[in-house]
């Protein structure tokens, strides 16, 4: 596809998404308390977005990955959360 087929293609299905997203950024906000390295993360995997760079979709979904190789003896939780803690940059 040329990049105008694309646009008529996915253009909607992301503004939707991107709206999705300004009112989930809202809520956060608004809401009361203190937030975790998940919104850090969010908030860094969004930077991505704007870098301009190839392979967009990747480094997103590498901000939110544990880089880490080898296996846990023992995991932490009992289910996903999302994103590392160790990936947040200040």
């Amino acid at each position: 596809m040329n990049r105008q087929q694309v646009l008529d293609m996915y253009f909607m299905e992301a503004r939707a998404k991107l709206i999705d997203i300004a009112a989930f950024l809202d809520r956060v906000d608004r809401a009361p308390g203190e937030a975790d390295f998940r919104l850090a993360a969010f908030r860094q995997a969004l930077k991505e977005l704007d870098g301009g760079t190839p392979e967009r979709a990747k480094n997103v979904l590498l901000s939110f990955s544990d880089p880490s190789v080898e296996p846990l003896e023992k995991a932490s939780v009992k289910g996903a959360i999302g994103a590392f803690a160790g990936n947040v940059k200040d």
